[in-house]
């Protein structure tokens, strides 16, 4: 934490800076001077191991210092300051159930957009994890690090079959980077400038071809297609300017006949 606030201060003292992203511990970023620093030397998105908002899987991983309970206050406040979150969940941890997908994206909805990616345990040679799966005779491909295939287990879960823990993935993906969750997530950001709004639709685009190719112009084609109604919204404003909403006037509880009648009128 000293050195990463020194070498800030330095940047912003130097006049030297660009816009950076870092991998950052949830954790740490309770640290209000440090997230000042961090915008103010020009970090515009930060990576956030979170792996999980289950308390028992952080504890198994480790990661007690993990808590689902802040993250999103620490969301918060990187959003406060336009710097926004990459936000990475596994699934297949021994806690987890089918609908733990579902169960993790309930918490996202209610943060500021950001990036949230989702992929799978993956026991590397030579961990612990690795070793107790072995011992225990749960990995399914003992040596997968020879035929790297994405998005696909190398051992059984617990409380799950692998295929359950492929669909948990998958639903996770399909429902952070829909047409109807861009167009969320840039609503959301309706406050803010129209850059930082087209920051967002943009890189959930990018980030959407981590889980769903789009290599190629026909699958762009299809996904601009998609999304047509948030780009024309986003065009529309760079073109002609965001006009003023009229202020909402709220309704009256009753209708003047309603009050007559409640009065005995």
């Amino acid at each position: 934490m000293k050195r990463t606030k020194s070498l800030l201060r330095d940047i912003i003292a130097a006049g030297a800076q660009v816009h950076w992203v870092a991998q950052i511990s949830a954790n740490l970023l309770r640290d209000e001077e440090l997230i000042d620093l961090i915008a103010a030397s020009g970090g515009k998105w930060i990576f956030i191991g979170m792996e999980s908002v289950d308390p028992a899987n952080l504890k198994d991983m480790n990661k007690g210092f993990n808590k689902p309970e802040e993250y999103a206050a620490v969301l918060g406040r990187l959003a406060k300051r336009n710097v926004y979150a990459i936000t990475s969940f596994i699934v297949g941890m021994d806690n987890d159930t089918t609908g733990v997908a579902e169960r993790t994206l309930e918490q996202v909805r209610t943060w500021p957009p950001g990036l949230p990616i989702f992929g799978l345990l993956t026991p590397l040679p030579g961990t612990p994890l690795y070793k107790r799966l072995l011992t225990a005779d749960r990995l399914t491909r003992p040596k997968h690090w020879q035929e790297f295939i994405p998005f696909a287990m190398a051992h059984t879960p617990l409380k799950m079959t692998i295929e359950e823990a492929h669909d948990e993935v998958k639903y996770g993906w399909a429902h952070c980077y829909s047409p109807e969750a861009l167009a969320s997530a840039v609503e959301s950001l309706d406050d803010q400038p129209l850059g930082y709004r087209v920051n967002i639709f943009l890189a959930r685009l990018c980030f959407r071809g981590i889980y769903f190719p789009m290599l190629g112009k026909f699958a762009w084609l299809k996904v601009i297609a998609q999304n047509r109604k948030t780009i024309f919204i986003l065009v529309k404003e760079a073109v002609f300017g965001r006009r003023k909403r009229p202020r909402r006037v709220p309704e009256p509880a009753y209708t003047e006949r309603e009050t007559a009648d409640a009065s005995g009128d």
